[in-house]
């Protein structure tokens, strides 16, 4: 008995050796160029979202997670073969990026041609899960509705009259389109879009100002930026004079700084570390400063998030890699985040969460000014709409 108990342990552990394979997750994202800064965290955040949900094996089903790196260099065009070259030639079975929306958006159809998934993390566009949308793709990161959204619950107030400052691509312009379409009683009266290498914001700032300084009622410039340039020097022209205020969303720590100098500045922010109490977000914030002596940003939640969805799809089929297989594992499918809860729904692959109200405040303590909870807002307090037309 003991004999044949063996040879059936051994014959098991042959077949699982057999079946066992390694399962390439390619990582095609902006290593270098203009959002830099931003990728490297999501790198990270990735990492640490596979290490995480495997429980620090980096295995699932017996099955080796190996991650491939692929740099777009910001650059749509090199974006399309680094994701084509992931497919064909590295044969990934899956794709994790970008960081830029326009170069998100050359990658759309490449994931549509080969037939595998590319879960966008963290490109915003609402573009991608719109009209430029394909069922390979997935997004856990946040779209421009999301953004704009949340922001309208802290701006939109009847006697209010905005104007928007944005840089000149995919992802301020889909911002703005969808900040104006959330509001419901601030009136925007003047959008200004800038090259996205903008350092000298002067004349914008005075289209700025003479759209709104006529104005009666509460007056406010709101800011959708990513990258470098800081728009925020806008302040230093003194828009206050016509009690003009300055508003904006969430990002990264180093960019917060400025907002040292807008205290009880109100927005919304996709993350903080210091916001979300959950037990995802309490080991990323503790294992990150162990790590790397530094509290996790903005864009290492969202990476996280996209490591830990993956490996909850290759659970739900097994370890099996067959495309149709992680569409029908992901679609609907809910999992747990540094933000807690989210879910890919099933119309358009978009990952609905929660944003957060914040008002600043000034604490010695941090080098940038600090989003103060007002209230989370969750995925139901929240109309997302479906733009695809698939």
């Amino acid at each position: 008995m003991r004999l044949h108990l063996i040879a059936a342990a051994a014959a098991l552990c042959c077949t699982t050796a057999i079946h066992a394979k390694d399962i390439k997750i390619a990582h095609v994202y902006d290593k270098t160029g203009p959002l830099e800064a931003y990728a490297k965290q999501t790198q990270i955040g990735l990492m640490m979202g596979l290490d995480y949900a495997t429980g620090g094996t980096m295995t699932v089903n017996g099955n080796k997670l190996v991650v491939i790196e692929k740099d777009t260099q910001g650059k749509p065009d090199v974006a399309k073969s680094q994701l084509s070259a992931a497919y064909a030639d590295d044969k990934a079975d899956i794709a994790v990026g970008p960081t830029g929306s326009g170069v998100a958006l050359a990658m759309l159809p490449i994931a549509e041609e080969y037939k595998k998934i590319l879960l966008v993390e963290p490109a915003v566009a609402d573009a991608i899960t719109g009209d430029k949308w394909n069922r390979y793709i997935f997004r856990t990161g946040r779209n421009s509705s999301q953004d704009a959204i949340s922001n309208a619950v802290a701006l939109d107030k009847e006697g209010t009259t905005v104007a928007t400052l944005a840089q000149d691509y995919a992802f301020g312009r889909d911002g703005v389109k969808a900040f104006k379409e959330a509001l419901k009683k601030a009136k925007v009266v003047h959008e200004e879009y800038l090259p996205t290498n903008t350092t000298d914001f002067t004349a914008g700032a005075q289209r700025l100002f003479d759209s709104l300084k006529d104005k009666p009622g509460r007056k406010v410039i709101f800011i959708i930026w990513a990258g470098a340039g800081n728009p925020f020097k806008i302040a230093n022209l003194d828009p206050k004079r016509y009690g003009i205020e300055i508003a904006t969303g969430g990002n990264i720590l180093p960019a917060m700084a400025s907002y040292k100098n807008f205290p009880g500045m109100e927005g919304a922010t996709y993350y903080y570390f210091g916001i979300p109490k959950n037990p995802v977000n309490n080991w990323l914030v503790s294992e990150h400063y162990k790590r790397y002596k530094n509290p996790p940003d903005f864009f290492t939640a969202g990476g996280m998030s996209a490591g830990i969805a993956l490996v909850e799809a290759l659970k739900k089929t097994g370890g099996d890699t067959n495309t149709e297989k992680l569409i029908t594992a992901m679609e609907g499918m809910s999992f747990e985040s540094p933000k807690g809860k989210m879910t890919f729904r099933k119309e358009d692959h978009q990952a609905l969460q929660s944003m957060y109200h914040f008002k600043i405040k000034v604490d010695p303590a941090f080098p940038w000014g600090v989003p103060d909870l007002v209230r989370e807002i969750k995925i139901e307090d929240m109309d997302i709409p479906v733009r695809n037309k698939r």
